[in-house]
């Protein structure tokens, strides 16, 4: 099977062009329309086999995760998706892997809207980059830059599965066998929070999406905005506990699930900033999108990150987010 009849075969779809993108594969260049009005939102991931995702990973599930974890970077923007382009790098031709990364991500973009709209394939070591284009009213962006001292500190969802199941794989902590299948699927199929990041436009004064661990993305938020934060471990904590649904004794001890909660990656979930005034408006965002929020801290003007334990006493060991080269 040579390079045009793989994509034909694989990743060309039938229909007619959208309003949305005009002109989609086959020619050298893509044209996508954004409604008047309208600021295009861009960004690109790049997945390496080994780094970012195991060999042995469901081809399904990943052509879902290479899609998600982009959606999720136009969920912190507030922005609604559009289309996509797929770079991919390929070892061979396996029809069987193809047939599964492509239908799982499809799923995906069929449910958020999002056409394919080009890319490329080389022969290679297994990667896969996929660049993703949304689009949000001029002016209504949500950016890193705007959390402000006294506004409460949120997150979405839950936090710590991915880093709980990559523990297991690790063979560094054990889990039940259907905790770890439950967060294993968090680790292989994320969630972006895609309704949540437009609901809360003009809500939310700053966000970003947990990918790399919350202390280290909301480190980004706080440098940008040139504030700092207190975060309650207690409610980060919780957040583990509740979504996995964990008996006594299923979890590791309480350091072991700081450091999944805190300094986890591939969560992918949303943290963000808003005033206390808006508590209620984002209640009824989170509740319009079907997404759990909840409140972790507050932003402070002293810079750096406070985190403090049940008794309200500061917690001084490090955490360390991902960083490729560190």
């Amino acid at each position: 099977m040579g390079e045009f009849e793989l994509i034909d075969r694989y990743f060309r779809r039938d229909g007619a062009p959208s309003p949305q993108v005009p002109l989609g594969i086959g020619d050298d260049c893509a044209l996508l329309a954004p409604a008047p009005g309208m600021q295009l939102a861009v960004s690109s991931d790049l997945l390496v086999e080994g780094r970012h995702f195991l060999s042995t990973a469901d081809p399904r599930r990943l052509g879902h995760k290479a899609l998600a974890v982009n959606l999720s970077d136009l969920a912190a923007c507030g922005a609604r998706p559009m289309a996509f382009t797929l770079a991919l790098a390929l070892p061979s031709a396996d029809e069987a892997w193809l047939a599964g990364f492509a239908q799982g991500m499809f799923a995906l973009a069929d449910e958020h809207g999002c056409e394919l709209a080009g890319g490329d394939t080389t022969r290679g070591p297994l990667a896969i980059c996929i660049t993703v284009f949304g689009e949000v009213p001029a002016g209504a962006t949500i950016r890193r830059n705007g959390a402000r001292e006294g506004d409460d500190l949120w997150a979405s969802g839950t936090l710590g599965d991915a880093r709980l199941s990559l523990e297991a794989f690790r063979g560094t902590l054990s889990l039940p066998a259907p905790l770890f299948e439950q967060t294993r699927l968090r680790m292989e199929m994320p969630q972006p929070r895609v309704a949540l990041g437009q609901a809360l436009r003009g809500i939310a004064t700053a966000a970003i999406d947990v990918s790399d661990g919350l202390l280290g993305d909301v480190g980004h938020v706080l440098r940008a905005s040139g504030v700092g934060a207190t975060i309650e471990a207690r409610e980060a904590i919780a957040l583990l506990a509740a979504r996995v649904n964990a008996r006594p004794g299923d979890l590791p001890d309480d350091a072991a699930q700081l450091d999944c909660v805190l300094a986890g990656g591939d969560d992918y979930e949303l943290a963000f900033t808003a005033p206390p005034s808006a508590r209620e408006a984002v209640l009824e965002a989170a509740l319009n999108s079907g997404t759990a929020v909840t409140r972790i801290g507050r932003i402070e003007a002293a810079p750096g990150i406070r985190v403090l334990d049940a008794d309200g006493r500061a917690i001084t060991r490090r955490f360390a987010s991902f960083d490729h080269f560190a």
